[in-house]
């Protein structure tokens, strides 16, 4: 699926609606380069899962937990990770198998440790299209 936003506030709602819709156990994707919007689309997500907490990328902290929402939300960022010694030492199976939601930012880096079945978020600019543009692919794998 293909879904193109138009502004910040686009993007954070289709986030918000999938977050609304999200079953616990749903790993996600989040493919983008730098400043293409993946914090603005998380930040939609945790809306949709009832979390009022602001939500920043854990670039230093390789993953936020967030409990208060209707079900638990765990939001990486491996930009920084060394390998992947580092995601077995913060016990990534119990996030990625458990009863909540993650959300992987730069999950290519960790391409081989991911489950067998995930939703790829692809995020994309094109100024062409203007500067707000964002195409958006989901893709079940």
């Amino acid at each position: 699926m293909i879904i193109e936003t138009k502004s910040a506030r686009e993007t954070f709602e289709l986030g918000e609606r999938i977050g609304r819709e999200v079953k616990p156990g749903t790993v996600f994707t989040l493919i983008g380069d730098l400043g293409v919007g993946k914090t603005v689309f998380t930040q939609g997500m945790a809306k949709g899962l009832a979390i009022d907490e602001p939500i920043s990328s854990p670039t230093f902290t390789i993953v936020q937990v967030y409990e208060e929402g209707r079900m638990p939300f765990y939001h990486f960022d491996v930009y920084r990770i060394g390998d992947i010694e580092e995601m077995e030492e913060i016990g990534y199976e119990d996030y990625f198998y458990g009863e909540g939601v993650s959300l992987i930012e730069w999950a290519n880096l960790i391409e081989e440790i991911l489950p067998e079945h995930y939703t790829q978020i692809v995020i994309e600019k094109n100024l062409e299209e203007g500067f707000d543009y964002r195409k958006i692919t989901i893709e079940e794998q």
